[in-house]
């Protein structure tokens, strides 16, 4: 099993960390276009292998290709970060001729492979590769609800004074602040309601929160995270190397799924050796349908200033 993560940033870097740490890859390649940057993070990773006890064989590459040949997995995090103040849709310029061309350079190479989108606007970028690859369907895939669900579900457990294990909860709609859905109707504290625990008022402010997430880090660091997101990629990897079957919600493109189609956007997806194995649609409530609706006329509009 060999992965390919495009971007030795902090996110790629922390995605090519936890899918070494987890053990069930044979390599992880990092690329870069910084000289130097991608062989010197695989260096410092693959010195941490005996302290953390993986065999995974980790190897840098500045800008070339050919060293990511019959990648199973392709990860691309390379963009420019949000800085602060900046939202996700204002990126789209800039990293829409990168990831067009780095999705292009994996294909050359790994022509089977499964891509998985991290840079934002990461809905967008996603039906960028759709438009532009030729690839099926099932084999592009956008990070971004794993993450947000992450975000919901620490936040629940905050509200709940509970750990987090007991918590459950999902984030569907475009990964945005202004787009998710946090499903707060159907979160869980071990199978019961998290309504039956805390009252309307503090479930909305855990939504509001969830909602803000990115750009709340972004302000506390003057970047855009990359410990969560790393984690949530190499969740999605995991899924996918070891046909794990696992549900998350991911950016998939929709053809009548939820009543909507031509976009890519957060729903629940069973993930396995083939990528996205099956769309889950699940029955949402009118106040969920709207705000779902209104999230994807949001992602419609951004992917209309995409040069396609």
């Amino acid at each position: 099993m060999k992965v390919t993560v495009v971007g030795a940033g902090a996110v790629g870097a922390s995605c090519a960390e936890y899918i070494a740490i987890k053990n069930f890859a044979s390599e992880v390649v990092i690329l870069d276009i910084k000289e130097g940057f991608a062989e010197g993070k695989a260096m410092d990773l693959m010195q941490t292998a005996s302290l953390n006890g993986f065999d995974t064989k980790i190897t840098g590459s500045t800008n070339d290709y050919s060293k990511t040949a019959n990648s199973d997995i392709c990860v691309i995090t390379s963009g420019i970060p949000r800085k602060p103040g900046m939202t996700r849709e204002e990126l789209i310029g800039i990293n829409a001729g990168i990831v067009k061309m780095v999705s292009a350079s994996l294909i050359e190479h790994s022509p089977n492979t499964i891509i998985i989108v991290v840079s934002n606007p990461m809905d967008t970028m996603t039906y960028l590769v759709h438009k532009t690859t030729g690839l099926p369907k099932n084999r592009i895939i956008g990070m971004g609800g794993a993450l947000d669900s992450a975000r919901f579900k620490y936040r629940l457990a905050e509200a709940l004074g509970a750990p987090i294990s007991d918590v459950d909860g999902m984030v569907i709609g475009g990964h945005s602040d202004k787009g998710m859905v946090p499903l707060t109707r159907l979160a869980t504290r071990n199978s019961v309601p998290v309504s039956e625990f805390i009252s309307e008022e503090r479930l909305e402010q855990v939504m509001q929160d969830t909602k803000v997430g990115g750009a709340t880090l972004t302000g506390l660091l003057g970047t855009s995270a990359w410990y969560a997101p790393g984690a949530a990629v190499s969740g999605l990897v995991q899924a996918i190397a070891c046909d794990q079957k696992k549900i998350y919600p991911c950016s998939t493109l929709l053809e009548g799924e939820y009543g909507l189609n031509d976009l890519c956007i957060g729903v629940p997806v069973v993930l396995g050796k083939n990528g996205i194995e099956s769309i889950v649609e699940i029955n949402l409530s009118d106040a969920e349908k709207a705000h779902m609706q209104e999230s994807a006329a949001g992602v419609s509009k951004t992917n209309g200033l995409l040069d396609l």
